[in-house]
């Protein structure tokens, strides 16, 4: 039977560019079209997914383990569920999506029951209960996270490191010498999820770096109007702000207005959130993008290559992208 695979060879494209070029998902060339589906009709190439069950006695079907918990927003991670779900269905696949909390065992007897083909996981730990079930479980899987010790597995995700690193090196620049990271919620930290970890780190390592005055603060929307005061009472001195938590961006950059600063005249914002977010509030905020959409795409892809006995890499990390907008300038005292 003729794969994907088979079609972005003879066409010179990627299996993802033949899965939009003939599904219409995503804007491809006129020229890549055109020898994409000259190479599917040459190999006689049929995306039809439930004769490729019947076929090959495959359900067809990847499972997204993608855990509703306290501290998780819900927006950002459905975009990148649907993300998945669209990139599958490009390559003939359903996707069954788990949103309870799944540790190891529960996790095993969800794909075991389910007869499914690959496993995705999200909201990854740096120490996941989930890791010993995946590494010697039988069907591929592709975390969407960076654990701390990642042998045996396959991971993608944004450098989040290096997405806190970019924003404070972006405030070093403007003359900054007193900053905050206001990060995920408390519970996220004490799951010790990755991606915040990550992302403390870059900022930490950058600041010390540049020997900067810095502190680190989890934040809870519900609280911004105190937050800010406690950070301008602890740091007179702050000039400056990284946000990475989505839900408090807007309200925390209001509750320093009502205290009488002025953004960014007199405090910078950055922050790390999906584009839209970013120039919702009434500054739009210099910030680096959460690429949700390309993460889910990437990852849907690579466990696709492991489905067809693709190698792939152990890590893959999506390099960071600061977009400098109103809500930063050089500090002038």
């Amino acid at each position: 039977m003729v794969k994907i695979t088979d079609v972005a060879r003879r066409a010179g494209v990627s299996p993802s560019t033949v899965s939009y070029a003939l599904s219409g998902k995503r804007p491809i060339s006129d020229e890549t079209r055109r020898r994409v589906e000259a190479a599917a009709r040459d190999l006689g190439y049929r995306p039809h997914s439930a004769a490729r069950a019947l076929a090959g006695g495959k359900p067809n079907v990847l499972a997204l383990a993608s855990p509703l918990r306290p501290g998780v927003h819900v927006p950002v991670m459905m975009r990148l569920a649907a993300s998945v779900v669209t990139t599958a269905r490009a390559h003939d696949h359903d996707v069954l999506l788990l949103t309870q909390e799944e540790a190891e065992e529960g996790l095993s007897r969800a794909v075991h029951t389910a007869s499914v083909d690959g496993l995705l996981l999200t909201d990854v730990e740096l120490h996941d209960p989930r890791l010993p079930r995946l590494r010697s479980q039988d069907r591929p899987s592709v975390l969407i996270g960076v654990p701390a010790h990642a042998y045996g597995l396959t991971c993608v995700d944004l450098d989040f490191r290096a997405a806190g690193e970019a924003c404070v090196d972006h405030l070093t620049e403007l003359g900054h010498r007193t900053v905050a990271l206001v990060g995920s919620p408390p519970e996220v930290y004490l799951r010790r999820t990755a991606y915040a970890h990550h992302l403390m780190h870059g900022f930490t390592t950058a600041a010390t770096r540049h020997g900067l005055a810095s502190s680190v603060h989890p934040g809870d929307p519900a609280t911004a109007p105190g937050l800010a005061e406690r950070l301008l009472h602890e740091h007179p001195a702050l000039t400056a702000v990284v946000v990475h938590n989505e839900p408090l961006l807007a309200p925390l950059i209001a509750a320093f207005e009502h205290l009488g600063l002025r953004v960014p005249a007199d405090l910078s914002v950055t922050a790390v959130c999906p584009d839209d977010l970013a120039t919702t509030p009434g500054v739009p905020v210099t910030s680096v993008s959460l690429p949700a959409d390309e993460l889910g795409a990437h990852a849907v892809d690579l466990l696709i290559r492991k489905l067809h006995g693709t190698p792939v890499p152990e890590t893959t990390l999506l390099a960071p992208r600061l977009t400098e907008r109103a809500s930063t300038a050089r500090r002038t005292a």
